[in-house]
């Protein structure tokens, strides 16, 4: 890292000309994958056989300008490290996706969210400059205001299928050392969502400033919102890394204070509430389970192995149980037509807990291949689980009526995870003309994967 006026240039400059001659031998017929330690994708595909790109080099914050509130970052920094980087300049990003290995770049090319995206919206909005390696070969700086302002704005949601992001300049905001949280309780989603509406309105909650925005569904009767506030000093702060887990706690507790950086990672030591699958809530497992492997990457390592090699489903193939269904969605929904969604899942698919994060753009020009309204306030619902099949129901089933009932509540979801849509239906979701256009411009020769190809058909 670096203050505004150190040289960090230049040995950024050698690496992506190192880069971009890898790219080139690169054999033209194959499929150009990333190689790289970790994924947040859900999309599990046969490991690539050829060669991978190297971008592990891209993974530093080159540049901090405290004055102007923006950084300098490789596209391949985590947010983990990134964090390290800022904090103590007391700086985050404007937005911090909740897991500690989504880096930077698979963000902006895909989807982050978190709790400042009621009032910052998504990570891309506050990206200011790309530079990026697409599909020809070719390095270029995408702007809004440049020749490549159609990039920049067609980035978001492209998946790597035009480029790879190699450095981003981003948009800062300065933080205070604790977040006190309030957890509030509501009886239906219909009361839930109206306090969401005003809430992002007026960005307060009774009288008080509301800095940090989620919520977590319990029940058809029993879902909460978080209202985090910044604050100076706190009387106590809980530790949600050891024995107790966060998420519990939102039912246990009103008020809770957490340290700015547990706040942030307050869902990756447990992936939300998804180790519990794992086993790794069970007091006894916890106590030996090693504290530094209690982490979202390591979970995710854990279910890519057991769908890997199948073996969940040989296990209840044996034991006489019928198969699941892996359903692990991001979606977003108008505010207003939430009690709706909710209403359809509890009964149509009946996972909980169930998270809700309120989001709304800034940038009123939008996003061509994520086309959501500017003038709407959504709730992105994550659903993390598997849910059992029926004799003879197909895999799939669950996953496409969730997706057919987004679309039908002008809804979106986000393409991290296993797709099923045909392919006119997702074309006219995601923007066929926009996406056809960038991709003959900067990957004429398709040496990367199309959008449809790689989200729905996972090539």
């Amino acid at each position: 890292m670096a203050d505004r006026g150190t040289v960090v240039a230049g040995s950024h400059s050698d690496e992506v000309s190192a880069l971009v001659a890898q790219y080139g031998r690169l054999p033209a017929s194959a499929p150009v994958r990333l190689a790289k330690p970790t994924s947040n994708l859900f999309r599990f595909r046969a490991p690539s056989q050829g060669p991978g790109l190297d971008v592990g080099r891209f993974n530093r914050v080159l540049e901090v300008d405290s004055a102007s509130r923006t950084a300098q970052v490789q596209g391949m920094a985590t947010y983990e490290s990134i964090v390290d980087a800022l904090l103590p300049s007391g700086h985050i990003p404007l937005v911090v996706p909740q897991l500690k290995t989504i880096t930077l770049g698979g963000a902006v090319a895909g989807l982050g969210i978190e709790s400042t995206s009621f009032r910052s919206g998504l990570p891309h909005e506050s990206v200011r400059e790309m530079e990026i390696l697409t599909g020809a070969g070719e390095v270029v700086r995408a702007r809004p205001d440049n020749e490549h302002a159609d990039l920049f704005r067609g980035f978001p949601n492209s998946y790597g299928t035009l480029g790879y992001a190699l450095r981003l300049e981003i948009e800062l905001e300065q933080v205070k050392p604790y977040v006190r949280l309030r957890h509030v309780r509501f009886g239906s989603a219909g009361e839930c969502a109206t306090v969401i509406a005003e809430i992002c309105r007026d960005r307060s909650f009774d009288g008080e400033p509301v800095d940090f925005l989620d919520g977590t569904v319990f029940s058809p009767r029993e879902q909460y919102l978080t209202l985090g506030s910044y604050v100076d000093k706190a009387p106590f702060t809980s530790d949600y890394t050891g024995q107790q887990v966060y998420y519990r706690s939102i039912q246990q507790r009103q008020v809770d204070f957490l340290g700015i950086h547990d706040y942030l990672w307050r869902w990756d030591t447990d992936w939300f509430w998804c180790s519990r699958a794992l086993g790794a809530q069970h007091p006894l497992v916890r106590r030996f389970w090693p504290q530094r492997y209690r982490r979202s990457d390591v979970y995710r390592r854990i279910v890519a192995w057991d769908r890997r090699h199948s073996v969940t489903d040989r296990i209840a193939v044996l034991s006489g149980k019928g198969l699941n269904e892996p359903v692990i969605q991001d979606v977003e929904i108008p505010v207003d037509r939430l009690p709706e969604f909710l209403e359809f899942f509890h009964r149509d698919i009946g996972i909980s807990p169930v998270w809700l994060c309120p989001v709304q753009l800034r940038d009123r020009e939008g996003w061509p291949l994520y086309p959501m309204d500017p003038d709407t306030l959504y709730v992105n619902v994550g659903f993390w689980a598997t849910v059992p099949l029926k004799p003879g129901e197909a895999p799939g089933r669950h996953n496409r009526a969730i997706e057919r009932a987004v679309t039908e509540l002008d809804g979106h979801k986000s393409l991290y995870s296993n797709s099923y849509f045909e392919e006119a239906e997702f074309w006219q979701l995601y923007n066929r003309p926009a996406y056809q256009q960038l991709k003959e411009t900067y990957d004429p020769k398709g040496r990367l994967p199309g959008l449809y190809e790689k989200c729905v058909g996972e090539r």
